[in-house]
């Protein structure tokens, strides 16, 4: 699995870091998307497949 921010989609609404604060934050002056883990275990795909569903602007994509 790998997964995908694309930042210019972004429109920093934070709800991917409630899913999984391991795998994802927010930048401090922008508020948007910082992805920390871009290839996770498998164990997080739900947590990743939430925030692509939760994200408004679809910045987060997760692949294979």
């Amino acid at each position: 699995m790998h997964i995908v921010a694309d930042q210019a989609k972004c429109l920093g609404s934070g709800q991917r870091v409630l899913t999984d604060p391991s795998i994802f934050d927010q930048g401090a002056e922008d508020g948007l998307v910082v992805l920390l883990r871009p290839a996770p275990g498998e164990e997080s795909r739900p947590a990743a497949e939430e925030a692509a569903e939760l994200c408004p602007g679809g910045a987060i994509k997760v692949l294979g």
